[in-house]
């Protein structure tokens, strides 16, 4: 019982904000508003995501070739329905918010 998140994407590998979480954060989940939100300044946040790369672990996986390759450059992230970007809007029914 209670609240569980699962959420997987290629969010952090795309350079999204989840790139730049660290052992010992602090992240805030607000489920009314379907929120996350890293506790740490913007000046962090900008100063953790220019270190980190965040095209290598996409080039690595992408050199591979086959279903990875295809993932990485054709699946949509989770807000968009994790689906591949070529069949949305193909299969005759929405996916609506909630099922996030």
């Amino acid at each position: 019982y209670g609240t569980v998140v699962l959420h997987v994407a290629p969010e952090a590998a795309a350079g999204g904000p989840l790139a730049a979480v660290r052992n010992g954060d602090w992240i805030e989940l607000d489920c009314a508003s379907g929120g996350l939100h890293l506790e740490i300044s913007d000046e962090e946040l900008a100063s953790r995501l220019a270190e980190s790369d965040p095209t290598a672990a996409s080039t690595l996986i992408a050199s591979q070739g086959g279903y990875r390759q295809l993932y990485i450059e054709r699946v949509l992230q989770a807000d968009e329905g994790c689906d591949f970007d070529f069949l949305v809007g193909c299969r005759g029914s929405d996916v609506p918010r909630h099922s996030h």
